[in-house]
């Protein structure tokens, strides 16, 4: 649920940009806002609610998620639908600070690191499912309608959580304070993390303008488009799937390997994405590679700081989502000024820098983390 709303705009920018008079980067506001307030709210929210149950937490996180789709459905007009996204955004980052964490207290400790993937397996399915199902209904009857759905979807994973998830007192609290000086106590962290934002800059910059991409090169249908998105999520699974096995063999060599992946496949895009077959080539190798990479990025913040974990997926949650903030915001300068392709060309930029960033420094000599520590796939 949380996915899928922070991304269902990127297969709805065209209809919602033509509906409400606004262009496609003013669009992609709709993604900015919601990834700067689940990036920039979190470490606050999570330390002031850090005497708070878990599951009622998480019961309040799906009732705004639940009443900011409805709101986002019925809004006459384009600011108040930014505010909505606003407000949700808090709740999508507070959702991921403690969400694995919640995951791994429900199971004998024993199975942590899978049920910490099961959690994270939420991110394919949205990609896989999710999103493209939120794009084929838009095609059907509209992106209002859509939202409307996933409201009323959101209600009911609410009373599911209310009813099945046990009681969690909070047993981790952390400070602002806390979580604010890690990196500068812990250098691998702040490499882990300034390797993330750079990755994630260019992949969202780009995928955040995937449909006009499409649409203006290969005149493609909605349906089309929709099947696309559904074989990039299924990329992402296998992704996912084959990272769960590589990480615990070389945690490094999976990422550089997933990085150089992604710089390749927007490139590809680039290069043969007038053809269908380029198409669906080149959206295969991206679905693989970022879902190699998200499961790789956890797993090396994880390595990073074993015993601050809560503290580090804070931190991770505020990178990552105010990159993805920031990449669509840049995203829809690009496309705007400079056109939709030029986004693609600032996708490869970024992506590559994190590859090289990766390739530029050792891993730090240090006890290697256990490989039943890692989030690995199962």
């Amino acid at each position: 649920m949380f996915v899928t709303t922070e991304l269902m705009p990127v297969g709805l920018l065209t209809p919602v940009s033509t509906s409400l008079s606004i262009s496609v980067g003013v669009a992609g506001l709709m993604v900015t806002l919601y990834g700067i307030s689940a990036g920039l709210g979190v470490p606050f929210i999570v330390a002031w609610t850090r005497r708070v149950n878990r599951r009622m937490l998480l019961s309040a996180l799906l009732a705004i998620l639940a009443l900011g789709n409805l709101i986002t459905a019925l809004s006459p007009n384009y600011p108040l639908v930014l505010t909505a996204r606003l407000v949700m955004g808090f709740a999508n980052g507070v959702f991921w600070a403690i969400g694995v964490g919640m995951a791994m207290r429900l199971v004998p400790e024993r199975h942590a690191s899978r049920a910490a993937a099961v959690a994270l397996s939420g991110i394919s399915i949205a990609t896989v499912v999710g999103m493209p199902l939120g794009t084929f209904l838009e095609s059907l009857t509209s992106w209002r309608t859509t939202f409307l759905i996933w409201s009323g979807l959101s209600a009911l994973v609410f009373l599911a959580v209310a009813a099945i998830v046990p009681s969690l007192p909070s047993d981790n609290a952390v400070s602002v304070r806390e979580v604010f000086g890690l990196p500068l106590k812990n250098v691998q962290l702040r490499l882990v993390m300034v390797t993330v934002i750079l990755y994630v800059l260019g992949h969202f910059g780009a995928y955040t303008f995937i449909r006009p991409f499409l649409e203006g090169n290969s005149s493609v249908t909605p349906a089309y488009i929709t099947g696309l998105l559904i074989i990039y999520g299924a990329g992402g699974a296998a992704g996912n799937f084959i990272a769960g096995y590589t990480v615990t063999k070389n945690l490094r060599a999976s990422f550089i390997v997933a990085c150089a992946g992604l710089v390749a496949s927007l490139l590809l895009l680039l290069i043969i994405g007038h053809s269908a077959v380029g198409l669906i080539i080149s959206l295969t190798f991206w679905g693989v590679s970022f879902g190699a990479m998200n499961l790789c990025q956890i797993n090396m913040t994880l390595a990073a700081a074993p015993n601050t974990f809560e503290a580090a997926m804070s931190l991770n949650t505020l990178g990552y989502n105010t990159s993805i903030a920031l990449g669509a915001l840049f995203g829809g300068l690009f496309a705007d000024h400079l056109g939709v392709r030029s986004v693609f060309w600032f996708g490869v930029a970024l992506t590559a820098a994190s590859l090289l960033l990766t390739l530029s420094t050792r891993r730090r000599a240090a006890d290697p983390v256990p490989d039943e520590a890692l989030v690995a796939a199962s």
